[in-house]
């Protein structure tokens, strides 16, 4: 299951990693979000070489609004701590293997 990051922990799992992270920014009151994490459940199993996270945007707001997340679900990819993808809205499993490619 995937960690729930904060500001510090975000730093030093995601900007200072040099794998490939996935970044659900999530809410706990968002429909789509609960909709979403069983798909990001089942690609977190069958893809051990990504770390996946995720970012409450009303525990972290400051999170947020650094890297523009206006609408959640909002997935981001990181690799070697760079951003290099952005998926906002629910995806269907598909779509997720293909983003995480």
């Amino acid at each position: 299951m995937a960690e729930i990051l904060n500001t510090e922990s975000f730093q030093s799992r995601v900007l200072e990693g040099t794998g490939t992270a996935l970044v659900d920014f999530f809410a706990t009151w968002c429909g789509p979000c609960r909709m979403l994490a069983p798909i990001l459940e089942e690609a977190e199993a069958n893809h051990p070489e990504v770390s996946f996270y995720k970012v409450d945007i009303d525990e972290s707001p400051d999170l947020a609004m650094r890297f523009n997340v206006m609408s959640v679900p909002t997935l981001m990819k990181f690799v070697g701590g760079a951003p290099t993808g952005t998926s906002i809205g629910l995806i269907p499993g598909d779509e997720l293997e293909e983003f995480l490619r």
